[in-house]
């Protein structure tokens, strides 16, 4: 092994070689055990929460696939219908050309090669990260087999009457031209107005006064509504009011929708412009007047004076057109949130529009049950209840979408508008019996990809088709995803796997939280806190991560507060941590359910950690190489309490491991093998083993039971790692398997290790503690007292049992070593104690004679001084904090630091005054 660690020198290495040797590919014996994975679209780059839960994924399947099962981890991405299509038109757009210029087909042949071309950047980073997915399976949502089954789907819920045309709102994205998912609206707060507008009532005496944060949609009102329990205006319900600028008379109307606290009580009511209007509008039968263009421009069903302005300048001419009539009562300032599609950054408007719908309730209603009766289980199980409230209140489903980039409905019409719906135009004509010289065209618009996402679960393992896949891996086992899509995705995918294969697609759906920042916030471009999982891999220089984080930025400000942030947070940039540090810190955040805060203080003590355990190794190996392990079964072994005290620990660790894999704790699961790593095994045991190789005394016996006690835990403890830390083990198992007798060409392959409790040992355990006690308590007696470490101690033990003796002697070899003693006397109880330091083992009393060495008054004089420095210090931060001026005007993270600082050094002047006056009592 080489002398320091260096991950970017082995990872690429194996990776190529696990793939290369077809590694992931399903072979265990055992039961399936199979996760798909959720496709990431074509278009992207690994994001931290991508990276997030391919860790936990991936440590999921190679802990099954060690433990024998027949593992699938599918691989796959989608398409990613408005992304990709918008990325094409884009370089399109700089060509001066646009997709209607190209026409249908020519601009998909341009899509189809950017993705050849582009579209495996995010697998190739899934790659780096680990990610053991069966890359020979690989499927694409748009590839034939799985456009087949996205058909084969329409087709019978179509046939069934699931799925039908209507005329409903959407959310519709004025620059794309099309209906987009509620998941693809981001609704941020932004200031805005509400305009307070009167509607003369059509009796002549007085008005009513609305207020609105879109005048421009009044164009469309076809009613005012008041609650009905609403003292003011009881009187009013059944009138009508005359709607200006529109010369129409509409009703006023009572509904509990209204909130008579709000406002003026009075609401008007757009139902074809406004989700909530639309339920009222359905409530009470009223016209829905649509007075927007696709462009989101008035169209003519509005008054001639407005026709043709975009829906802002219609604003505006509505607002002084009010005002010049007198109807124009206060204009509010007023915070509102605005959804915006998280691809054109537009305003979205609720459209009225004809698309395709899958009714929801009927499918829904099993999918209900299979998680009450137990056959999906989520984890944590609070999700159940938000899953349940989605599912009660679910409605019909838009699938339709106004691309071009998709899969196309399987819907033709004729002339006069009849839908024949059939796999294709052929299979049309036949099902329905048409003519062939009957003309058809196909239906314009594609398929949400949330259709062919639904499917996911089974459409890869080749349905339609009866595939010996599919009866091997369906069900498969758990579904690893984030709680902001457990409706778009995973309530659909169960109703699509309910209706399609009779059964549930997954038995545990693992909701995991989302990626933020250090302070807790969620990452985005706009507040420049994004992390590259790349980037933290490899590292980044400064200038790399600031021209990377202010690309793109229209607003100058806003760039150079990012820059500024960024130089503070990263003044040195970020360095190369290799990927075994980043999944460990992924794996030891993973608390159940929670957000994850990353912090790269968190990251840096796991490149720590590798370190130590690759030191450990090479440790391990000089003392090793070329020795006698013990792998001859007849050679004799002795084991030492050590030997056996790690042994035993190892068992525990490895129930610990498994019980955490199966509950799904991946913090806890990596904190028992951080534990075991650092503070057992590095720091206890590697020492111990230290002592007996390098004891004269020691026979051979005892030297090969350490020897194969040192590999063997070594080697076992990697495979526990593995699942984690792919890479840093596998390049340590290579070498250290064969010491320890464990055949094989890759760790990947190896079984997991299983607690065998005939292994373990409680006395060995019982005894090593007391060993412990006793070095840690002659250790911190050295640490107070300022005893240089290497300096041997002698050590008086009063208040001894026999138990305590036999220990003592047994191990006086560890406790000489390790706590660097001169000797060891017994007292008895009339023995007169000279003046010493004292630390307990049980009833034991541990004394060090101080006489000798220390300087009694040197060692108070160096304390008092200290004590004063400290207090100096202390007494300027305080007054820093005492300051007004200073905590308000510096930043939070300068004062918190300050407080920080002031805690920190009250704790320190505390135990040395503890340490003065414990000396001075001598």
């Amino acid at each position: 092994m080489e002398k320091t660690y260096d991950p970017h020198a082995i990872e690429r290495h194996w990776y190529e070689t696990w793939e290369n040797r077809g590694y992931f590919a399903p072979k265990g014996e055992g039961a399936p055990y199979c996760i798909m994975i959720p496709p990431p679209n074509v278009t992207g780059t690994l994001h931290m929460g991508h990276a997030f839960q391919d860790t936990l994924m991936d440590a999921l399947i190679r802990y099954h696939r060690m433990r024998g099962d027949d593992t699938l981890w599918q691989a796959g991405t989608d398409h990613a219908g408005i992304a990709t299509q918008m990325i094409v038109e884009r370089q399109l757009n700089e060509q001066g050309v646009t997709r209607h210029d190209l026409g249908r087909e020519e601009f998909l042949d341009r899509v189809w090669q950017w993705k050849h071309e582009s579209g495996g950047n995010i697998t190739r980073q899934l790659r780096r990260m680990g990610a053991s997915l069966d890359w020979s399976r690989e499927r694409f949502t748009m590839d034939a087999g799985l456009s087949a089954a996205v058909t084969e789907v329409f087709v019978r819920l179509f046939d069934e009457g699931l799925i039908y045309r209507g005329k409903r709102l959407v959310n519709w994205d004025p620059v794309l031209h099309t209906a987009i998912s509620d998941l693809e609206v981001v609704s941020e707060q932004e200031q805005g107005h509400l305009w307070h507008l009167r509607y003369p009532l059509s009796s002549g005496d007085g008005h009513l006064v609305v207020a609105t944060t879109r005048p421009e949609t009044l164009l469309g009102d076809t009613a005012v509504a008041v609650h009905p329990a609403d003292a003011r205006y009881v009187e009013l319900i059944g009138q009508t009011i005359e709607l200006p600028l529109t010369g129409r008379r509409i009703p006023i109307i009572a509904d509990e929708y209204v909130d008579p606290e709000f406002g003026t009580g009075c609401v008007k009511i757009t139902p074809a412009h406004d989700f909530n209007d639309y339920a009222v509008g359905q409530r009470h039968d009223l016209p829905l007047i649509n007075v927007f263009t696709p462009d989101a421009h008035i169209n003519d069903a509005a008054p001639e004076a407005y026709r043709g302005l975009d829906r802002f300048e219609a604003r505006q001419r509505v607002i002084a057109d009010f005002d010049a009539l007198g109807l124009l009562e206060r204009i509010d300032d007023h915070a509102l949130m605005v959804p915006r599609g998280d691809r054109s950054g537009s305003v979205i408007e609720p459209y009225l529009t004809d698309q395709w719908y899958v009714k929801a309730a009927p499918l829904a209603k099993p999918a209900i049950e299979a998680v009450r009766d137990g056959r999906i289980k989520f984890v944590p199980e609070n999700w159940d209840k938000t899953y349940y409230e989605w599912m009660n209140n679910i409605e019909d489903w838009c699938i339709s979408r106004q691309l071009w980039w998709g899969h196309r409905v399987p819907a033709w019409y004729d002339a006069e508008g009849t839908i024949y719906v059939a796999h294709d135009e052929a299979a049309a004509r036949a099902k329905y019996a048409l003519p062939a010289d009957l003309a058809l065209r196909q239906d314009e618009d594609v398929l949400d990809t949330w259709f062919s996402s639904a499917l996911w679960p089974f459409s890869t393992l080749g349905w339609p088709d009866s595939t010996d896949e599919l009866k091997r891996y369906y069900p498969t086992s758990v579904l690893v995803t984030g709680f902001d899509i457990i409706f778009f995705w995973v309530a659909r995918m169960i109703m699509m796997g309910l209706k399609f294969m009779g059964d549930v697609p997954f038995h545990e759906v693992y909701v995991h939280g989302l990626v933020r920042d250090a302070e807790g916030q969620k990452m985005s471009k706009s507040k420049g806190n994004v992390l590259d999982p790349i980037d933290l891999i490899d590292g980044i220089t400064l200038d790399e991560l600031l021209a990377k984080r202010t690309r793109g930025l229209m607003q100058p400000q806003k760039a150079k507060q990012i820059a500024k942030a960024t130089r503070r947070d990263y003044p040195d940039g970020i360095p190369a941590f290799g990927t075994d540090a980043l999944r460990f810190t992924f794996a030891a955040l993973a608390s159940t359910g929670r957000d994850v805060r990353f912090d790269l203080a968190r990251i840096e003590g796991n490149r720590n950690f590798c370190n130590k355990l690759w030191n450990a190794a090479r440790y391990v190996l000089m003392n090793t190489e070329g020795q006698d392990t013990g792998l001859d079964a007849q050679a004799p072994i002795t084991l030492s309490l050590a030997d056996r005290w790690v042994i035993s620990r190892l068992q525990r660790v490895e129930a610990e491991v498994a019980g955490h894999f199966a509950g799904y704790r991946f913090d806890l699961l990596a904190r028992a093998l951080y534990d075991f790593t650092w503070h057992i095994y590095c720091d206890w045991y590697l020492e111990l083993a230290k002592t007996v190789l390098t004891d004269a005394s020691a026979g051979d016996d005892a030297k090969r039971g350490t020897r194969r006690t040192l590999v063997r835990v070594l080697e076992a403890l990697l495979r526990l790692l593995h699942p984690i830390m792919p890479y840093l083990t596998e390049e340590i198992w290579q070498t250290v398997a064969p010491l320890a007798g464990r055949a094989g060409d890759t760790i990947l392959l190896q079984p997991y290790p299983e607690a065998d409790d005939a292994r373990l040992d409680p006395l060995a355990e019982k005894d090593m503690d007391w060993v412990q006690t006793f070095i840690l308590g002659v250790r911190r007696i050295r640490a107070e007292m300022d005893i240089a470490p290497g300096k041997p101690l002698p050590v008086l033990l009063a208040g001894h049992g026999d138990d305590d003796r036999r220990l003592c002697t047994a191990n006086r070899a560890f406790l000489d070593s390790l706590a660097r003693l001169q000797s060891i006397d017994y007292l008895d109880d009339s023995a007169t104690v000279p003046e010493s330091a004292m630390a307990l083992v049980g009833n034991m009393r541990v004394l060090i004679p101080l006489a000798g060495l220390i300087d009694k008054d040197a060692e108070l004089e160096r304390l008092t001084r200290e004590i004063g420095k400290l207090e100096v210090n202390l007494s300027r931060c305080r007054a820093k904090l005492d300051n007004a001026n200073f905590v308000e005007r510096a930043p939070v993270e300068v004062v918190e630091q300050e407080r920080k600082r002031v805690s920190e050094m009250e704790s320190t002047i505390a135990r040395l005054q503890e340490q003065h006056a414990r000396i001075g009592a001598l």
